[in-house]
């Protein structure tokens, strides 16, 4: 037998590589849009240039944890506080209305003092916390208290920063926690709610509250909201064609109760934010309780804030509930104080979802309550960087792994992006180099995040754990395009199938690209 020659091996080593390739390529055309997206991402785990920048690109659905107040960048308030001629004190950088009194500078100074500058964002956000001489708990906590001031009037500014940013972040929708009923003078509900107090019997002092005028806060806050958004509309030039894209960006809020104050304003505060969250002409769709979950009054009067919550929820059927719980860890309370605080949420004030919920392994019977959890559709709101430079809580430390594995439904969210220098795109590019997750999880958060979002209207999803369309608009997903009428009426008449419907095509040309 002759033996093949040189030419004729190389002959033969070419037709394999093409065979072999022509093998590869088909196999990878046979794979879906999702199956090859998720095989090019596991492709550049390695390189988180590459990683962010896919990321970057890629529709993330809601942002459903949001404070209005954190998510604005410490350079926009030094510029707003400099505009409104407001002053800083040079030793605790804290923010005061003028005249400048002794130890106080203008705060337009640190526009033209680079070093003033530096100090002012450091005091005003996370950046460079660690040499504070706080732990990142008392740096964070401490910043609102500082830039307070430079947030007077600034709501519209304010909203057209938050949405911008998220559109750029391809956000479809925010919930936004704020105060609405604000005035010049105070925010009305805590005023009436300290001059009318807490008796101790629920439908005694609501009744006392309605006596003394608390339903006029409702108006005083969907005026402040309404000019709230022109304004933004303004700043962001909607309706033109100059538009910035945050225009699309839907938004809904979520009313903001202190309960760190006293018992007569945070009850006052609740009933504010259900009537609001209950009435069909306010954009407010839940309230939810703000201010560190370990401050004292925090602490001591938890479960008496579940049971306010508990006598109103019934009151006010139209309104959602989302409540900070679990925003704990070992260390920062005693251990009976990380037993109870998400199993109270959900059980006694009936949260529809919690933020943060670190301290979930800690509570009484965990496992119970997560599969009480699944069983109601309880979804956690997961804050990543936030939990992370508060609490120290990070990687294996962190139960995101562990609601997963049981079935609980999760969100990623920012939290307070401009305190703690992030944006979503970051919490995602967190979650998967801290929490080792994929391309195929990344995407089923973000349907969460539109499918828990307190939005009107029916689901896309007859089965919103696998994703499964309902039936009249299964062919519609194929095609991915509203052909059928059943399919368009349901997305027409709910603002919610709406969302889904955007959010499913820009997946759809997202996966394209991979």
């Amino acid at each position: 037998m002759r033996k093949p020659t040189h030419r004729g091996s190389a002959k033969v080593a070419a037709i394999l590589a093409l065979l072999l390739c022509f093998g590869v390529t088909t196999r990878s055309q046979s794979l879906g849009p999702t199956e090859r997206t998720a095989r090019y991402f596991d492709s550049i785990r390695v390189s988180p240039p590459q990683l962010l920048a896919f990321l970057l690109k890629m529709p993330k659905g809601a942002d459903l944890h949001n404070h209005l107040s954190g998510a604005i960048y410490a350079e926009s308030y030094i510029q707003w506080a400099a505009d409104s001629g407001d002053c800083v004190n040079t030793m605790t950088m804290v923010a005061s209305l003028p005249p400048c009194t002794s130890g106080q500078t203008p705060a337009v100074n640190a526009l033209t003092n680079s070093g003033l500058y530096r100090q002012l964002i450091d005091a005003w956000s996370m950046r460079n916390w660690q040499l504070s001489g706080q732990t990142g708990h008392d740096h964070f906590f401490d910043t609102f208290g500082k830039f307070g001031v430079a947030t007077y009037n600034q709501n519209g500014k304010m909203l057209a920063e938050a949405v911008s940013r998220a559109a750029r972040g391809h956000v479809l929708y925010v919930e936004l926690m704020l105060t609405p009923d604000g005035t010049p003078t105070g925010v009305i509900s805590s005023q009436i709610g300290d001059k009318v107090g807490w008796d101790g019997n629920p439908a005694s002092t609501l009744r006392k509250l309605k006596s003394n005028g608390i339903d006029s806060a409702v108006p005083v806050a969907i005026k402040n909201l309404n000019d709230a958004e022109a304004e933004k509309d303004r700043i962001l030039k909607c309706g033109t064609p100059q538009a910035d894209p945050g225009c699309e960006v839907v938004i809904r809020y979520i009313a903001q109760v202190s309960r760190g104050s006293a018992l007569g304003p945070v009850f006052a505060q609740m009933v504010t934010g259900f009537a609001l969250a209950n009435d069909g002409a306010s954009k407010v769709v839940a309230l939810n309780l703000v201010q560190a979950e370990d401050g004292l009054s925090s602490m001591q009067n938890f479960s008496l804030h579940m049971q306010m919550l508990q006598f109103l929820r019934p009151l006010y059927p139209r309104a959602h509930l989302s409540l900070h719980a679990g925003e704990l860890a070992p260390g920062i309370v005693p251990p009976d104080g990380l037993s109870f605080h998400i199993r109270d949420s959900v059980m006694t004030a009936q949260a529809n979802r919690i933020g943060h919920g670190v301290d979930v392994m800690h509570e009484n019977d965990p496992e119970a309550l997560m599969r009480e959890m699944v069983r109601r559709n309880v979804m956690v709101e997961i804050c990543l960087t936030s939990n992370n430079t508060i609490l120290g809580v990070s990687g294996a430390q962190h139960p995101l792994a562990t609601y997963l594995k049981h079935g609980v439904p999760v969100a990623l969210a920012t939290d307070d992006e401009g305190v703690s220098r992030s944006e979503i795109s970051r919490e995602f590019f967190r979650a998967v180099e801290d929490q080792g997750l994929g391309y195929l999880q990344l995407k089923a958060m973000a349907r969460n995040s539109v499918e828990y979002a307190f939005v009107s209207g029916a689901s896309l999803w007859s089965d919103a754990k696998k994703f499964i369309p309902l039936m009249q608009c299964r062919s519609d997903f194929s095609a991915m395009k509203l052909t059928t009428s059943a399919c368009r009426q349901l997305v027409d008449g709910s603002d919610k199938a709406k969302l889904q419907w955007r959010l499913e095509e820009e997946l759809r040309e997202f996966e394209r690209a991979w």
